[in-house]
């Protein structure tokens, strides 16, 4: 979803754009040591996009400013809906977040998947999410079920041995299965190593009522923004993400895309 170069183009020819993402940068400024623009530019001495503390900030905020432009070229969404860590742009795009407060979650939850580093993995599996249950039922709670996305496509997450073992034998079942470029294991049981220091770092935001039809893929359920408080980050970063729910969620109650 990232590339070196991404936003340039814009950031030259939009100033909607440019401005809301030097409103992010300003944002993210209190909790990260590097600069937005730097790191877009690939400036000397700007950090990676390679590191999940930097990646993931600067696509919160490239999300963000994309609907900014949208919004001024008259596409107003009638709902929305984010995936995983995309779920906090999606929130602030809603209003259920400010920027600030959107701003600091990212950052700082980012910066606790760095203690995770270099003990996870992640796999792309082509079936559905009571299907893959079963083939990780032997391995407990070294995997889990880290993405439900349609009903033949999942996410799975936990120890690397564990991974390789299971993309092995789906590999031997004629099921696709392939390793996602990440090393460590959102969505799994080894995010409870942060879980305390998440609680007290993200205590402070205020979540409010959203201004637009909010759906989370925690719950894959409808929320009026209330709820997004720091134990709701948590979770979104721990359990699984009910992508395939909230889309469905989405459809009943109407939307179309």
């Amino acid at each position: 979803s990232q590339w070196t170069g991404m936003a340039l183009s814009l950031l030259e020819t939009s100033e909607v754009f440019r401005e809301r993402l030097e409103a992010c940068a300003r944002a993210l400024s209190p909790h990260v040591d590097w600069s937005l623009l730097a790191v877009l530019r690939s400036e000397a001495g700007a950090p990676s996009l390679d590191r999940v503390d930097v990646v993931q900030p600067v696509l919160f905020a490239v999300l963000v400013s994309l609907a900014a432009l949208w919004r001024a070229m008259g596409v107003v969404p009638d709902a929305v809906v984010g995936h995983s860590q995309g779920e906090i742009a999606a929130a602030c795009v809603a209003g259920a977040l400010s920027l600030e407060d959107a701003a600091k979650v990212v950052a700082l939850r980012s910066r606790a998947l760095t203690r995770l580093a270099g003990r996870g993995a992640m796999a792309a599996v082509e079936l559905g999410g009571r299907k893959l249950e079963e083939h990780l039922e032997r391995f407990g709670k070294r995997l889990s079920v880290a993405a439900i996305n349609s009903p033949r496509a999942s996410l799975v997450s936990g120890d690397p041995e564990a991974i390789d073992a299971l993309l092995h034998e789906l590999t031997a079942a004629d099921v696709f299965a392939k390793k996602v470029r990440v090393d460590y294991a959102s969505h799994s049981a080894q995010v409870g190593a942060v879980e305390d220091e998440l609680l007290s770092e993200l205590a402070s935001i205020v979540p409010r009522a959203s201004s637009l039809p909010l759906y989370s893929t925690v719950t894959g359920e409808k929320l009026d923004g209330t709820e997004l408080d720091a134990s709701y980050w948590y979770r979104n970063l721990r359990q699984t993400v009910r992508f395939a729910h909230a889309t469905q969620s989405l459809l009943s109650d109407g939307h179309r895309f």
